[in-house]
Formats: C-alpha cells, sequence, structure tokens
C-alpha cells in the first residue's frame, strides 16, 4: 500500500470518530437535564417532574406587609404563629394607616396591604383583590381625668351629640355634651393619616367622609391614644387595641372609653354596658350590640389574585390563623365570611 492510500485511510478513520463524539454528547445532556431540574432547579420550565418538586418544598421567601394600625397587632401575632411552622418564610411589616397599605399594594411595594375600611369599586379596577380576615371596632376615648367623667361612664353620648362635637362643631364643651355645668372646653383630636378607624367613625356619624371630621390631625392610631392621655379635657377615637390592653384587657392606662348611648334615652343600659373589658366589648361587637359602623371588617388586599407563599399564608388566617384572634383582641369572622374568603384565594 502507497503512502497516499495510508494517508486517505488514516484521515478516514479521524473523521469517523470525531462524528461519533460529536453525535453522542447531545444525548448525554438531555438525558441529564430533567434530573438537574428535579434535585438542583426545580425552577427550570419545561421538565415534567418540576412541579411536583416545587411544591413539596418547605415554603420560603419573604412576604411585605404594610398598612393599617387596626390590623398590625394581629399581623404580628399571625407572622409569629406562621413562622413557627414555616421557618423559611419571613415578614416585613409596617404600620402606616390604611391608605398607605393601599398604595403600597397597588405600587406593588408590599405583597400585602392592611387595609381597615370598604375597598372602593375604582380600587378594585386598579387591580385591588381583597379578602377580610378578622373584625375590630373603632371607640372613643377620654382622659382618665376628665372633669365629668362620672356622668359619661354612666349616661354615656348620642350620635347626635358625637355629630356636634366631630363635624359641625355646635358642641364645644364638655358640660353642653354632658347637659352639666362644666365650662371646660372639648380638645378634639382626629387622625391626620388616612384610616379605616376616620372612615369608620365618620360614617356612624352619618354617612360622612373622614375629610369631614374636624379637630387637631394626629398621625396614627398610638399618636391619637397619646394625645388623649396627656389632655384631661380631650377627645379621640381608637381601634380596639390601642384604646385597650391586650394583657390585661383593660383600657389602656391614663384612658377611658365613652360609651354610646345606642338607643339615646341619656344612660347606659345594662345591655349597653359592655366596655370594661376588651373581652366583653368583643362579644358585643360579634353579637351585633355594637353598631356598625362603627365596628367594621379587616382586610388584607393584594394586586391581583394571590399566589405562591402569600396565598398559602392568606389561606392559613382564614382557618388555623382564626384560633390567635380572641386573644389578640379582635373579632372572629363568621363562617360565611371565611369561606367567601376562602373561595377568593382558592
Amino acid at each position: 500500500m502507497n503512502r497516499k492510500s495510508i494517508v486517505i485511510i488514516l484521515i478516514t478513520v479521524l473523521i469517523g470518530a470525531f462524528l461519533s463524539g460529536c453525535v453522542g454528547s447531545p444525548k448525554t445532556e438531555v438525558q441529564a437535564t430533567p434530573t438537574t431540574t428535579v434535585t438542583t432547579a426545580p425552577a427550570t420550565t419545561g421538565a415534567t417532574a418540576a412541579p411536583t418538586a416545587v411544591s413539596a418544598k418547605e415554603p420560603e421567601g419573604i412576604i411585605r406587609v404594610s398598612g393599617a394600625f387596626a390590623l398590625y397587632p394581629m399581623m404580628l401575632r399571625w407572622s409569629e404563629e406562621y413562622t413557627k411552622l414555616h421557618p423559611k418564610v419571613n415578614f416585613d411589616i409596617s404600620a402606616g394607616g390604611a391608605g398607605k397599605g393601599m398604595t403600597d399594594a397597588l405600587g406593588g411595594l408590599v405583597d400585602i396591604g392592611m387595609v381597615s375600611r370598604k375597598i372602593s369599586p375604582s380600587e378594585e379596577e386598579k387591580g385591588a383583590y381583597w379578602v377580610a380576615v378578622t373584625k375590630d371596632a373603632v371607640v372613643v376615648t377620654a382622659n382618665k381625668n376628665n372633669p365629668v367623667l362620672a356622668t359619661l361612664k354612666t349616661n354615656g353620648l348620642t350620635g347626635d351629640v358625637f355629630e356636634k362635637i366631630y363635624i359641625n362643631s355646635s358642641i364645644t364643651t364638655w358640660g353642653q355634651a354632658t347637659g352639666t355645668g362644666a365650662t371646660d372646653k372639648i380638645n378634639v383630636y382626629t387622625r391626620a393619616d388616612a384610616c379605616g378607624a376616620g372612615e369608620a367613625w365618620a360614617l356612624y356619624l352619618g354617612n360622612y367622609k373622614q375629610e369631614k371630621l374636624r379637630g387637631v390631625g394626629v398621625n396614627g392610631d398610638p399618636g391619637i391614644a397619646e394625645a388623649v392621655r396627656k389632655d384631661n379635657i380631650g377627645i379621640g377615637y381608637n381601634n380596639l387595641n390601642f384604646a385597650y390592653d391586650v394583657n390585661t384587657r383593660k383600657p389602656v392606662e391614663g384612658i377611658e372609653i365613652i360609651p354610646i348611648d345606642i338607643n339615646g334615652n341619656g344612660k347606659i343600659e345594662p345591655e349597653e354596658n359592655f366596655y370594661g373589658t376588651l373581652d366583653e366589648l368583643t362579644n358585643a361587637i360579634g353579637s351585633g350590640k355594637y353598631p356598625e359602623p362603627p365596628a367594621k371588617d379587616l382586610h388584607f388586599v393584594t394586586k391581583g389574585k394571590p399566589t405562591g407563599i402569600v396565598q398559602d399564608f392568606i389561606k392559613w388566617t382564614l382557618t388555623d390563623g382564626q384560633q390567635y384572634i380572641p386573644e389578640s383582641g379582635y373579632v372572629v369572622l363568621s363562617n360565611d365570611k371565611i369561606n367567601e374568603g376562602l373561595k377568593k384565594v382558592e
């Protein structure tokens, strides 16, 4: 065999070996891909086993929440209990008012907005997807050293009197409010921030908007409670968990609750007298003895239907999470509202 023939044979062998190697490589890569997707990269799309791997994983991530002061204490408790069950889930929670919660949720700054008022059709059109998770109420507060406190606790004040204090300012002294000779001025405090408490209180007074409430504007539930605590002739309104101490179940030190004379007969009847403890009042709210408004549902709002860990957490608050509501100073939802909420987030 001459040299030229030998060279041709060697070239043919080398080309065959090269082509054989190139064809074999893709086969090995394709076979490895599903295994890699399931065990180390469950987020990779295209492999049929991937959904099973994802669904079996322990919930993990951060849930960002902001909004209503009314729901803030309950949200803290829920986050603690949920994290015990799912240690890989963390929460970033801040208060700031219902208005902030709605704005942050619609703007994508948080996963859940806490909103302590009804959600408007215009907000729903912008993508607000809401579910009621618990219930509370607004109560009217006075300083423990108020000059007519005994009369207030015995007789209460009617909605009409509250309206004249908060809306048209035709009642400006504690004597006018209680029918006594007291000349002390009423220092009126209201919320400066857009909030469910202000809206619920304004609605109770005559279907008004929060903007119609008169008085010195104070930011947040803690701020208005502190303003009244420091002013013996002040009047304010607070959500339950800022008017009552959740540990003692009594009104916050320095503050007293002004009863609402619901039937307008000028005195607080036994069936209207449920302000002594937080539990008495939440029972009255749950049974409908306390008017609504100022009782109100509290909501979680998301931008569109919730998914993933946010969906799982909301479903948990509507099921196992309801057990923590009474001890936290809130009112458990009715079964109808719970089922309605579960259907919305499924």
